[in-house]
């Protein structure tokens, strides 16, 4: 990274920091925040493999609604923290990412799409079936706690929430970085361009996109943790939801900027509060006009620049540059 950039990631940190003193603590403003944080590392969660290794997964739902639901039963049932129940989703999500992997790892393209999306739905069924332990179609509830309570993630405001969320994101874009500028990087880059070629120099496919399907998996689990704490009631259809995470979450990825560090950051900048927006003005009258606008917008990044909003935003720095100079 560029000596401007981390002062701009700084600055961006900095911002972000105090924004939440700046607004309503229990205002709409700052839970959109919430969510676009959310989102941000879902879809830098998402990056991993959809950025990194070009492997288009449909079925991230699938994890985040392990890590919401474990976390969610394990209160309801035995009175445990979220932490303690954060980290049984993970490694569920991380099992269910494994037995997901060893067949479909060998599958490219809209095969592996497929199989990605079928593996989410396969869950949701499950959840809305199962309805002694999930509550079903009815949904569940998070245990509330009176006052603020740190072990059991409850907070009489939701300021607590966004700054979990906030730690959530720096953590997830520096193991991504982490990920990008290693050895696992360059390979998953390397099965990117040419898999047969990457397994002829020594390249063991499998078992990096193996990693990182687990890596993925796993900080998309804790996520759904948060997000359960946050919201405190969620149902099948919306937690495993297609439209809801798996395709936000990649969306927010692509159009901020495929395989960026910070694609998306500015993905999510951009998506979650037009959404919200949308939703809260137009929701009555013109149901659906959000995800409308999300076909809109992506199909004009993409004529615009197919590598996502920050490829644009250079593009535009650069024209505006020579313009100068000439």
């Amino acid at each position: 990274m560029s000596t401007r950039n981390i002062m701009l990631l700084g600055a961006v940190v900095l911002l972000l920091t105090v924004a939440p003193f700046l607004l309503d603590p229990q205002g709409y403003g700052l839970r959109i925040l919430c969510l676009m944080l959310l989102f941000a590392a879902l879809g830098q969660a998402w990056n991993i493999v959809g950025g990194l290794a070009n492997r288009i997964s449909l079925g991230h739902a699938a994890f985040f609604g392990i890590g919401a639901y474990a976390s969610t039963i394990l209160q309801h049932s035995h009175g445990l923290s979220p932490w303690i129940g954060g980290v049984v989703g993970v490694f569920l999500a991380v099992v269910f990412a494994l037995l997901l992997s060893v067949p479909t790892v060998r599958l490219r393209g809209h095969y592996f799409a497929l199989a990605t999306l079928a593996a989410g739905e396969v869950m949701r069924v499950s959840a809305n079936s199962w309805s002694s332990l999930t509550g079903g179609p009815v949904g569940i509830s998070v245990p509330f706690i009176r006052g603020d309570n740190l072990w059991m993630m409850q907070f009489s405001t939701v300021r607590p929430n966004y700054y979990f969320f906030l730690a959530a994101l720096l953590i997830v874009t520096a193991v991504f970085w982490w990920i990008k500028t290693g050895a696992i990087g360059y390979r998953l880059r390397a099965i990117k361009e040419n898999e047969e070629a990457a397994e002829v120099i020594g390249v063991d496919t499998f078992r990096v996109k193996l990693i990182a399907s687990v890596v993925s998996a796993a900080m998309t689990a804790f996520l759904g943790t948060l997000y359960a704490q946050f919201q405190f009631f969620f149902d099948p259809d919306t937690i495993f939801g297609i439209a809801y995470i798996s395709v936000k979450m990649a969306l927010i990825a692509i159009l901020g900027g495929v395989g960026t560090v910070f694609g998306p950051w500015v993905g999510a900048a951009f998506i979650i509060p037009m959404e919200e927006l949308a939703n809260s003005y137009f929701g009555a009258s013109a149901a659906g006009l959000s995800q409308f606008a999300y076909g809109v917008i992506l199909i004009a990044v993409i004529l615009l620049n197919p590598r996502g909003l920050i490829a644009l935003g250079a593009d535009l720095r650069a024209r505006l540059s020579r313009k100068e100079k000439g």
